[in-house]
């Protein structure tokens, strides 16, 4: 089948809404609340979804989704993807002709087929969405990794997903074991010629039906609170939230220019990936981040819209010599997801950006990267807010001590479900259950509450709350306005053992460059601003703070450092 021949109906699709069809007249609509299941449900339009038995790929529906909305064939012509190093170009049609060719070449010359799972070790390069999209179609599950992993860190990942073929780079190959078939190079010849060269007819073997409730890929979740899982998502759910973005995408005369800092082993990566080709943009690549090279490419590439991290906007309100130092004028948009931003932050990036619109986001790699986001400039002014859900989804907030759901307004466990939601963990049913319960809702972890408007506000993580004498004191709050400082560039707030409190407040802070902060005026300064239980009461400076590929703290890291009692050789 090719991505042409498919069109959608509407059936099993609208199952997660028609639920509630009976209750439609109880559900609020300023917030999606409905009274009497408790539940929070999408304001956005209903989006139609292929039923999970639907024998398409994700990557064909992307495609399908691209080709939907060519109007002539000069979107064929237009370019998919930029490396930023070379300014090497590929355009939607050399695109789509060698992930064809690829996906040939992997089923007829290597022997791959459907069910077997390829292991990726790269940074972001061009290679990659081609290699996604060719295995996806084939029915191959992906299991993308992080490039700086060790060893001892990829062999548990794949132990974890049963890998039977890996593909890398010449600079990471080594630390891979040998598995059934051999390591494919995406900087070799080798893999060139697997993108170009055409099988005749005689050589193609019969190709296995890939359907939407198949697996797509094994991600592996941060791991910041524990051991590495790894979480298992079908075509259906990268097929949902393609759909998703792609129903409220605005019409544009020209296509965007998008560029990626996020890498594609991540589940944001990941979805974007399939996202740009669905809405026909122009992908422009980074192998590495680095904030002067950003602000560079966006100049170089009259980029519009840029996918960061929290620290990122950061840099961008605090570095006012470099910023100006560079043409930002093409840029329309910016995406921030993996923290909240403080309020401060996003007033100086407004002061600083006033034609450039900032939108937040909310999701976990076990909701395939998303699920809830604010769209335009109205929903963009909530400030601390991550937006409103997705379409064909739901949302709880569940009172952690009494297990009772609470209505708008109220601080809570965030509970979510939809077609998203991951199949579960790879090798490991007591984590399923631990996370999914049997109706479907996963329970994020999250300490969040749903205004009145519909909106999420992320407080913190539930395990990582600080009890300072019985308080509940939240690091995200600290962190939000020791960032806000002129003199601090970055910071993390962990707890700290005390023998009469429990639990204090401790700041790991990065200094401004050729600034000289003290511990005591940082400790003064956060005491202004809050209650007495929630002072911070020790400050470490360092020279950076451990992040995620996504840009999350690593709590765990700083919180060995203190009970390693480390602290004095910093």
């Amino acid at each position: 089948m090719n991505s042409t021949e498919y069109s959608i109906t509407h059936t099993e699709s609208d199952y997660f809404l028609m639920e509630n069809s009976s209750n439609t007249c109880l559900i609020n609509p300023t917030n999606g609340y409905c009274s009497q299941t408790k539940t929070f449900n999408s304001l956005r339009p209903l989006v139609s979804l292929p039923p999970p038995n639907s024998p398409i790929s994700a990557s064909q529906y992307a495609f399908f989704l691209f080709h939907q909305n060519s109007s002539s064939s000069s979107s064929s012509k237009t370019t998919a993807l930029i490396d930023s190093n070379t300014g090497y170009c590929l355009s939607y049609s050399q695109f789509i002709h060698q992930t064809q060719n690829l996906a040939s070449s992997l089923q007829n010359k290597i022997g791959l087929s459907k069910g077997d799972i390829a292991f990726v070790l790269s940074s972001n390069c061009l290679q990659i969405p081609i290699l996604f999209c060719s295995l996806l179609s084939l029915g191959v599950v992906i299991s993308p990794a992080n490039p700086i992993s060790t060893k001892s860190e990829i062999s548990r990942q794949i132990g974890l997903c049963k890998a039977t073929i890996a593909f890398a780079t010449s600079s990471t190959a080594y630390k891979l074991p040998s598995l059934h078939h051999k390591t494919i190079l995406l900087d070799s010849s080798e893999f060139h010629s697997l993108t170009t060269s055409l099988i005749s007819r005689s050589e193609l073997k019969t190709r296995e039906e890939v359907i939407q409730s198949d697996l797509a890929a094994i991600l592996y979740s941060s791991g910041t609170t524990g051991k590495v899982k790894g979480v298992m998502l079908t075509h259906w759910n990268l097929t949902a939230i393609v759909a998703a973005i792609h129903a409220v995408q605005q019409k544009r005369e020209t296509p965007a220019v998008v560029l990626y800092t996020m890498p594609y082993f991540h589940v944001y990566g990941f979805f974007y990936s399939l996202k740009s080709i669905a809405m026909g943009e122009s992908v422009v690549l980074m192998d590495k981040f680095d904030l002067r090279r950003m602000l560079k490419v966006v100049e170089q590439f009259k980029v519009t819209f840029v996918a960061v991290a929290p620290p990122v906007i950061v840099g961008m309100v605090k570095n006012d010599d470099l910023i100006k130092s560079y043409d930002l004028s093409s840029l329309e948009g910016v995406g921030c997801g993996g923290a909240p931003l403080g309020k401060e932050v996003i007033e100086k990036f407004k002061e600083r950006f006033p034609n450039v619109s900032l939108g937040q986001g909310y999701g976990l790699t076990e909701s395939t990267g998303g699920l809830f986001r604010s769209l335009g400039p109205e929903e963009g002014c909530r400030y601390g807010s991550a937006g409103r859900i997705l379409s064909n989804c739901q949302a709880k907030i569940i009172d952690p001590d009494t297990g009772i759901a609470l209505p708008p307004c109220k601080l809570g466990e965030l509970w979510i479900r939809g077609p998203l939601i991951m199949k579960g963990y790879v090798g490991d049913d007591e984590a399923t259950s631990a996370m999914l319960d049997s109706e479907g809702w996963l329970k994020t972890g999250d300490l969040c509450y749903i205004d009145s408007d519909g909106y999420l506000f992320v407080v913190d993580r539930l395990k990582e709350l600080i009890k300072y004498k019985g308080y509940q004191v939240s690091p995200a709050e600290l962190e939000q306005l020791l960032q806000s400082h002129p003199a601090i560039s970055d910071a993390a707030v962990v707890p700290y053992p005390d023998e009469e409190a429990g639990e204090i407040p401790m700041g790991f802070v990065v200094r401004q460059q050729d600034n000289n902060i003290n511990e005591t005026q940082i400790i003064d300064f956060i005491a202004k601003q809050v209650a007495p239980y929630k002072k911070i009461r020790r400050v470490v400076f360092l020279e950076s703070i451990p992040r995620n590929a996504a840009g999350k703290i690593l709590r765990k890291d700083l919180i060995k450092l203190v009970t390693n009692k480390n602290i004095s050789k910093l």
